[in-house]
């Protein structure tokens, strides 16, 4: 073998992303769909009061256990001292626009680069607005989370403001809460 024929081509990199190996995992999934196929767990204690916390640490996907052995993700939730706690930690409908943001970012980073739109920044505001009247049971017409969440990006890029918030759209989290999601519930006391 020549020197050039034990070289492998280096991979191809848009807005940070390995095009290469992306489109490499698109093209295993076409081939077995049960690669597509995750479950994410968390699990969750109450600390008491106002604060609780959750550690994200294994999940399965692409056939396989995934993080075994490695340190977990904590995520602390409280409230604010208006919502009776000691705004120790960012509470779960904070946690909730974190989620939405975030994903919506990196799905757009990701999708555009396997379009080969080139970002160069991406910078975000997103707000929410909730009524507490719902949560406290004081009326029955009143969601008892977000009635209505705003998201305002600025990209930079040469790309049509259109193709960007169609790329956003495809965030699973943007998924999750634009769409009604079930959600079963079991109760055990001990």
């Amino acid at each position: 073998m020549t020197n050039a024929q034990t070289k492998t081509a280096a991979p191809t990199v848009t807005n940070g992303v390995n095009v290469t190996a992306l489109f490499d995992t698109i093209e295993a999934v076409k081939g077995n769909a049960e690669i597509a196929k995750f479950n994410f767990r968390a699990t969750n204690s109450w600390m008491g009061g106002d604060r609780n916390r959750t550690t994200m640490k294994e999940f399965t996907g692409a056939l396989s256990e995934h993080r075994t052995g490695v340190q977990a993700f904590i995520a602390e939730n409280g409230e604010p001292e208006v919502l009776l706690g000691d705004d120790g930690a960012p509470n779960p409908v904070e946690w909730l626009l974190h989620a939405l943001i975030g994903c919506m970012t990196t799905t757009t980073a990701y999708h555009a680069a396997a379009r080969n739109i080139t970002i160069e920044a991406i910078d975000s505001e997103i707000d929410g607005d909730l009524d507490l009247r719902g949560f406290l049971g004081l009326s029955q017409d009143v969601r008892k989370g977000y009635s209505a969440i705003r998201v305002s990006m600025r990209v930079k890029t040469k790309a049509m403001p259109e193709t960007i918030k169609a790329l956003t759209q495809m965030s699973p989290v943007f998924d999750v809460v634009s769409k009604s999601v079930p959600v079963s519930v079991a109760i055990e006391t001990y």
